[in-house]
């Protein structure tokens, strides 16, 4: 960059920041209309209110009042008591050009900290020193001012050093120029400028990535929520639906020639619908906690209805809360892609405990390769692969909560799921195990 044409820079980079200032002040407009609304809210409501406001955000016209400060020097050009008043004047303008272009670039941290804007602050102090050394009096002043261009580009942890060093340097010039009366106000001016500044728009900038994050924050528990109750849904009435499908075949096959069998069927729909009710509402509270002998039943009634042989192997010690939960929704998982898409005749589902670990097994005989017909984009995949939409959240479940998930083809034919736990010491369950559910049906 030709440093000759700082004043036109100064100019653009002054119509951006009014542009995006413009654009900042209709935000925080319509922020202070809904901080006011929440506020009118609250006082009808007998409370206070929650809706922070913390005004619209700094830029670069924060900083241009105090160009004021050198008022005196432009009164002396004026009224012609400088000499060479034409170097006076072209050396004012040419520091209200590089003020304006360091203090607007100074509220963007990119800019701030690019290699143009530290050398337009050097060559502001060189056009500092040259002016306060060639005219003095009220000339000195523009030292405060180098100061607050200076706190206001140069914060972060090498600023008290350069601070120091700048109200040192100007108290020295000064001196040279006033003596002491004038080194002493001078060297304090410009310490206190470029440290007040820094800090006050330190704090500002602070409080504002705060608050972003806090929002940010805010929006991913509200996503989070909103994914969890969906994969809930989504899970619950996946595995209902599909038994009531299962068992309304086996009711249709049955009426012809047994109809208490179909009968039976039938009560079993109905169970299974009011079942599934008082899930839903369990699982729209965020309170439902699954139970691993519950489901083992469910999961025999609904292999039987699909002709599929149950069997089921359960050994070892008691397992704790948390750990039947998530086995829980493992077995409804498993079996429901059982159901759906395996064409197996035999279910074995085993569940064997020891002192450190927990495994649950669920294998069939099917053709190992089903695929899920509404999959959406996944259609075509293996069932029960890991990287679907079911399987996968399981897996995910699982290893929050110390533990794993492993689904494929078996060695001798069908499919086999696994999933391991660690066992609970002292009643400690990682946070996920107890955190409200995320599962996901593969289909």
């Amino acid at each position: 960059m030709t440093w000759w044409r700082a004043p036109g820079r100064g100019t653009a980079d002054r119509r951006t920041e009014q542009r995006r200032w413009g654009a900042e002040h209709r935000r925080w407009r319509a922020e202070r209309a809904a901080f006011r609304s929440a506020r009118r809210a609250a006082r009808k409501n007998g409370g206070a209110p929650r809706v922070d406001q913390p005004g619209p955000p700094p830029t670069g016209f924060t900083l241009l009042p105090w160009l004021l400060i050198g008022m005196g020097a432009i009164s002396n050009v004026l009224q012609g008591r400088t000499a060479n008043p034409w170097v006076g004047g072209l050396g004012l303008l040419a520091f209200n050009s590089l003020y304006v272009y360091v203090t607007f670039r100074s509220f963007d941290r990119r800019r701030r900290e690019a290699v143009s804007t530290r050398v337009a602050l050097g060559l502001m102090g060189l056009l500092t020193t040259g002016l306060a050394l060639g005219y003095g009096g009220d000339w000195l002043v523009f030292f405060p001012l180098l100061g607050l261009a200076a706190g206001a580009c140069l914060r972060g942890p090498l600023l008290g050093r350069a601070g120091t060093l700048l109200a040192l340097y100007a108290g020295a010039v000064a001196y040279v120029r006033g003596g002491w009366d004038d080194a002493s106000s001078i060297g304090y001016g410009t310490f206190i400028s470029s440290m007040v500044t820094a800090a006050i728009l330190g704090l500002s900038e602070a409080v504002r990535e705060l608050r972003a994050a806090r929002e940010e924050l805010a929006r991913q528990a509200v996503e989070k929520e909103r994914l969890r109750f969906s994969r809930d849904l989504h899970d619950l009435l996946g595995h209902t639906l599909s038994v009531i499908v299962v068992k309304s075949e086996a009711a249709r096959r049955l009426a012809p020639r047994d109809l208490d069998a179909a009968l039976a069927q039938v009560t079993d729909i109905e169970s299974v619908g009011r079942q599934a009710l008082t899930e839903i509402r369990e699982a729209v509270t965020g309170y439902r906690e699954g139970s691993l002998a519950t489901e083992l039943t469910r999961a025999r009634s609904a292999l039987s209805a699909a002709s599929v042989e149950p069997v089921v192997h359960q050994s070892g010690t008691p397992l704790d809360p948390q750990s039947e939960a998530l086995l829980g929704w493992v077995v409804r998982e498993a079996v429901t892609n059982v159901v759906r898409h395996s064409h197996a005749t035999r279910c074995e589902i085993t569940v064997e405990g020891t002192t450190e670990r927990i495994r649950l097994t669920v294998t069939d005989n099917g053709t190992g390769t089903g695929t899920s017909p509404d999959a959406g984009s996944g259609a075509g995949r293996p069932r029960g692969c890991v990287g679907g939409t079911g399987l996968k959240g399981l897996a995910e479940r699982l290893a929050a909560a110390a533990g794993s998930l492993t689904a494929g083809p078996a060695p001798r034919g069908g499919f086999t799921v696994t999933a391991e736990l660690p066992v609970a010491v002292d009643g400690l369950v990682p946070a996920a195990v107890t955190a409200p559910r995320e599962s996901r049906s593969p289909s």
